[in-house]
């Protein structure tokens, strides 16, 4: 495996490559991870993986430095996977150009998590715009549990008209019911048990609806539930329209329930 640090070895690698798919992460490789670089070698010789924790997207500075990072057991993942390029970016290097694309922020960035996170969307495409616009992939490979981060970088990508396509890769779980996640790194085995008795919850809650053709969808209940098991504070619990992005109200909508929730001090997105 090749491991690229600066933009000008990226450039000549890049200009002798035709179908690149591109994987980015911030390092912290799970079994989600795993799937979309699977995904990504079947579709294309060529498959190079992004590890850079972007300052840009955290709303705090204890954030930022409490995200997990172990390099040496990611770089273990990779080879094993049989990646043939890493790239490993500082700061410096992949903030100090001038970019070709504005960045488009769709209205559906001011709701759930943009509505908690303020700029936190507008630090993720600007990193991934720069990284479309360094490598110039034909494929991205993202997964659905970052469900609004996905639709808003591929509202980017159409907007600015970028030849990159998007490939969204289904939540891959443990147990059937947590997704993998970078941040499951800073729970504990109590923790983990209390976020997955969360989503069976949420599971539950969803097939009631269905099940009860209920006209009106309304969370309370469950969010009262939800914090008597000791979740401390929800974010957000919403079934959304997943044909017009906003707040589904009925059974027999095309919906999704989106949470974000901390199991102590961890954030957990999520949505089915």
């Amino acid at each position: 495996m090749k491991i690229i640090r600066q933009k000008k070895d990226l450039k000549n690698l890049i200009s002798k490559i035709n179908c690149l798919s591109f994987i980015p992460t911030m390092g912290g490789l799970h079994k989600g991870h795993e799937f979309l670089i699977k995904k990504a070698k079947k579709k294309s010789k060529f498959t190079i993986v992004s590890i850079f924790v972007n300052p840009k997207q955290f709303n705090s500075k204890k954030d930022f430095i409490t995200y997990p990072r172990n390099y040496k057991r990611d770089l273990k993942i990779l080879k094993k996977l049989n990646v043939k390029y890493l790239y490993m970016p500082n700061s410096r290097d992949i903030f100090s150009f001038k970019t070709s694309n504005k960045i488009y922020l769709h209205p559906f960035s001011n709701k759930l998590c943009g509505k908690y996170r303020p700029g936190h969307f507008k630090g993720v495409i600007d990193v991934v715009n720069r990284f479309l616009e360094l490598l110039t992939p034909k494929y991205i490979f993202l997964g659905k549990k970052d469900y609004q981060q996905l639709f808003l970088i591929k509202k980017h990508i159409d907007k600015n008209k970028i030849k990159t396509f998007v490939i969204s890769c289904n939540t891959i779980r443990e147990n059937k019911f947590l997704p993998y996640s970078s941040r499951n790194f800073n729970l504990n085995k109590y923790d983990k048990v209390l976020a997955l008795k969360v989503y069976k919850l949420l599971r539950k809650e969803k097939n009631i609806i269905k099940k009860n053709k209920i006209q009106k969808i309304n969370f309370s209940n469950i969010k009262k539930k939800i914090l008597k098991i000791g979740i401390k504070k929800i974010d957000y619990i919403e079934a959304i329209n997943l044909d017009n992005f906003k707040k589904a109200k009925k059974f027999n909508e095309n919906f999704n329930i989106f949470s974000a929730f901390y199991v102590n001090k961890v954030r957990l997105i999520d949505n089915f």
